[in-house]
């Protein structure tokens, strides 16, 4: 997640139990001579938690060279974004773009496969602007030596609107041979885990939702341990609130950067708050970290934890989840694609299932 998933915000988000792997924001890997010093630079590994180092690119020679200089530096799981929605990235053909050319994906990642010598990995979302060559962009990724795919189940037309269909993480299962984790609107953590059951994949990768509900990975872990998982009240939600600021304020020495960078998570946990987004509202119009202090233990800290919507139930259900279907997604006009003949997958030693 562009500009969240920094190194001091990994570390937050390890400090609680259940993650298993931390994620890197994507890094743009051009046709510009690479700055080894400046990819070194996002190996910032967490004592205990594989990192997994996302790069962006469409040229396959620069794309090994960045895939092999994040390996040599320590990175546990070097993956290439090929979900990415954004007008610029299609622009410039990388992304979600590159869905449109399984040929090229292939070369690309067969490039960066024989630089990394650990795992490899690709981030995908179901296709450009319809699902149709979903499984030839999946069979050129095993092809090219995989060692595991997370499918985002949106089109790159879709950006994040509507929910995503997991019908087609499981229809993905069933056709290849490397592991599949799914990804999209796994906003609690039981009915993520009944997803992930009923679709069969492999593991769960979770973004948006962490944002808003820190405490989701913990809760997963609790549910598979059988014990009652933690449901945060508001002096929770507040010390954590106050918790990040205090980093933020102590690691980003241009005076308004905390204030951008708590906003930018307030508007996240914002939404799990049931009080018709009226703290929302309020923190984001705050001039300065000390009126967001002033409303968050003014606004949040006194709430029960049945007003908050971080139950791992769901029970407010202020988010729309996909549906917990075990139906099977057809796909038209669907045919092997001629790279996925003979896959030669390298197999992971990373079998965690949150990622």
């Amino acid at each position: 997640m562009e500009g969240v998933t920094d190194p001091l915000f990994r570390e937050v988000m390890a400090e609680r139990p259940g993650l298993g792997v931390v994620c890197t924001e994507f890094v743009r890997i051009s046709r510009a001579p690479i700055r080894a010093v400046h990819l070194r630079a996002e190996v910032v590994k967490i004592p205990g938690v594989p990192l997994s180092v996302q790069i962006m690119g469409n040229d396959a020679d620069c794309m090994a060279d960045a895939a092999g200089i994040v390996s040599e530096a320590g990175a546990d799981i070097v993956d290439i974004n090929l979900g990415c929605p954004t007008r610029k990235a299609s622009k410039n053909g990388v992304g979600a773009a590159m869905l449109k050319d399984p040929d090229l994906l292939y070369k690309v990642l067969s490039s960066m496969r024989a630089r990394v010598p650990g795992c490899l990995s690709a981030k995908i979302r179901a296709g450009w602007d319809d699902a149709t060559h979903i499984l030839a962009i999946a069979q050129a990724i095993e092809a090219a030596g995989a060692n595991f795919i997370v499918v985002h189940p949106r089109l790159r037309t879709d950006a994040f609107k509507g929910v995503a269909d997991w019908r087609i993480v499981a229809a993905l299962k069933s056709q290849i041979s490397i592991p599949v984790i799914g990804n999209g609107d796994c906003w609690y953590a039981a009915p993520a885990l009944h997803l992930q059951k009923a679709m069969q994949c492999d593991g769960i990768m979770i973004g948006r939702p962490a944002l808003r509900n820190p405490w989701i990975f913990q809760q997963m872990a609790q549910i598979r341990s059988a014990e009652t998982p933690v449901h945060p009240d508001g002096a929770m939600v507040a010390a954590f609130l106050h918790d990040l600021m205090g980093r933020f304020c102590a690691a980003l020495h241009v005076p308004t950067a905390p204030i951008g960078r708590m906003k930018e998570i307030i508007g996240w946990v914002g939404r799990a708050i049931d009080d018709d987004r009226l703290f929302l509202r309020q923190a984001l119009r705050a001039k300065s970290i000390q009126e967001i202090q002033v409303i968050i233990d003014t606004m949040i800290a006194p709430l029960p934890a049945h007003a908050i919507d971080m139950h791992s139930e769901g029970l407010l259900q202020l988010e729309k989840c996909p549906e917990n279907s075990d139906k099977n997604t057809e796909f038209s006009a669907v045919s092997r694609h001629p790279c996925a003949v003979s896959s030669h997958v390298h197999k992971s030693h990373v079998t965690r299932t949150d990622f």
